[in-house]
């Protein structure tokens, strides 16, 4: 609201508690369908809408001693609410609200119509609760329509999700009728929305395989070193990963035709993997088999410039994925030793 609304506001609020007799008398009707009437206050209606304002003001210019702004076309209980909200200088009861969500679709054209901001925000949030498959369409046309970029891509995203359920609706024949515009508009909406669905999945699926090859990497420097470079029980050692490794290794060890065996190939990458991502030289002693090897080829060999930008890729990747998995656990140790701590003073406390 800005500051002649503020000042508006404060001076109503002065005329209610000074009492009825304070409040001046109206000074504008307000024409509604079926001819009928609604008393109003010029000052009211120009601090809460730059059009009635206009209004008003060549109303006066022009001499006329009793103002009137038509609203027609629009139900008369309509107009009142509309009315009766621009009077709450919006602090908006819960009747207010319930008769905002009767009323919506209504005070969303007199709101825009009337460039009453604070209410088409508040009508567009009302409108978006509400929304059904059966009105959708409805809805969206006049969102288009009055400019409610909000209410119109809340529209879209819920359409996207209950499409089926939408097409089966009068409406949404009638727009194949008679707006090709805005349905050819829609469906580019969906189509968009569905390849953006693929896209976040494969990013996801990408990520998941990251975050399996750096607890792969993690099982392995604790199968032959561990930690404190030691080999001893760690809590990988009873996962699932660990287990599949040790098969992989066992099978590498006996398997008669290494190139050729794809279980022995992939094996053979994971280990390729760990020398890629090991911090030691290659002239330092690793316990992890075929590390050091690994890594004087690498230096020994030059491999074509895609593969190896691959390569680099993926070991990159890789490395984020270890370093995000470590924060968000250091983050669940965090949150449950503040938990216990949060407990232990709470006994202390009613003890």
């Amino acid at each position: 609201m800005d500051a002649k609304g503020g000042r508006v506001q404060n001076g109503f609020r002065q005329w209610l508690e000074a009492g009825s007799d304070a409040i001046p008398a109206p000074d504008v009707q307000i024409l509604t369908s079926g001819g009928r009437k609604i008393s109003a206050h010029s000052a009211v209606l120009a601090a809460a809408s730059p059009v009635m304002e206009s209004i008003l003001d060549r109303a006066q210019k022009r001499g006329k001693s009793r103002r009137v702004i038509r609203i027609l076309g629009v139900p008369h209980d309509a107009v009142t609410v509309f009315v009766r909200l621009i009077y709450s200088f919006g602090c908006v009861s819960l009747d207010e609200e319930e008769e905002m969500g009767r009323y919506g679709l209504h005070l969303l054209v007199l709101s825009h119509a009337y460039d009453v901001g604070w209410l088409k925000r508040a009508c567009e949030a009302a409108l978006a609760l509400r929304l059904t498959a059966e009105g959708m369409v409805d809805v969206l046309l006049l969102a288009r329509q009055c400019n409610a970029a909000r209410l119109y891509l809340r529209c879209m995203k819920l359409l996207a999700k209950d499409f089926a359920a939408v097409k089966r609706t009068e409406a949404w024949q009638f727009l194949q009728a008679n707006d090709p515009w805005l349905e050819l508009e829609i469906l580019q909406f969906l189509q968009e929305a569905d390849l953006r669905k693929k896209r976040v999945g494969r990013k996801l699926a990408y990520q998941r395989v990251y975050e399996e090859l750096g607890d792969a990497m993690e099982c392995l420097q604790h199968m032959y070193m561990g930690k404190d470079g030691s080999k001893k029980n760690h809590p990988c050692s009873s996962s699932a990963c660990y287990r599949n490794l040790q098969l992989l290794i066992q099978h590498l060890a006996v398997c008669p035709r290494r190139k050729a065996c794809p279980r022995c190939c992939r094996m053979l990458q994971l280990l390729r993997l760990h020398s890629a991502l090991c911090d030691g030289s290659p002239q330092q002693d690793c316990r992890v088999p075929l590390c050091s090897h690994f890594k004087l080829r690498m230096q020994r060999q030059k491999e074509g410039k895609e593969e190896e930008d691959t390569w680099q890729l993926l070991v990159k990747k890789v490395k984020v994925a270890r370093v995000m998995s470590s924060l968000s656990k250091r983050k669940g140790q965090e949150g449950v030793h503040e938990q216990f701590a949060l407990c232990t003073t709470t006994a202390r406390t009613s003890d």
